[in-house]
């Protein structure tokens, strides 16, 4: 089992920035992939940005260039900058781990970008 605590989130006029945390504790060593998905009222949740073994990242176009997704291995920590935040960007902000049979989730750290 993994266990995902999320941090961060919070209300942020827009232009402005935000930094994600997300802890994870338990059977560390079966994660093969960790990041970062979000839900805004009455749409689905979508993919935001990843990491994997190897330094491998990647982002969805819509956070591209004003998101970046980091990982700290010696405290089991996977990070997400946000930048420039922008009206759409409000949701909930949920942390993944891809473990060897199944998905992990955290309870979801709610992001609110005012104008």
């Amino acid at each position: 089992q993994v266990q995902l605590v999320e941090s961060g989130g919070g209300l942020v006029q827009a232009g402005g920035s935000l930094r994600l945390s997300c802890a994870a504790s338990g059977s560390i060593s079966s994660i093969t992939a960790m990041g970062w998905y979000r839900q805004a009222p009455g749409k689905q949740r979508e993919f935001v940005a990843g990491t994997r073994s190897g330094g491998i990242v990647n982002y969805a176009d819509s956070v591209k260039g004003r998101c970046t997704i980091s990982r700290d291995n010696a405290k089991n920590t996977v990070f997400l900058q946000m930048n420039s935040l922008e009206l759409e960007d409000t949701a909930v902000y949920y942390c993944n781990a891809l473990g060897l049979s199944r998905n992990y989730w955290g309870q979801g750290t709610q992001v609110t970008v005012s104008s």
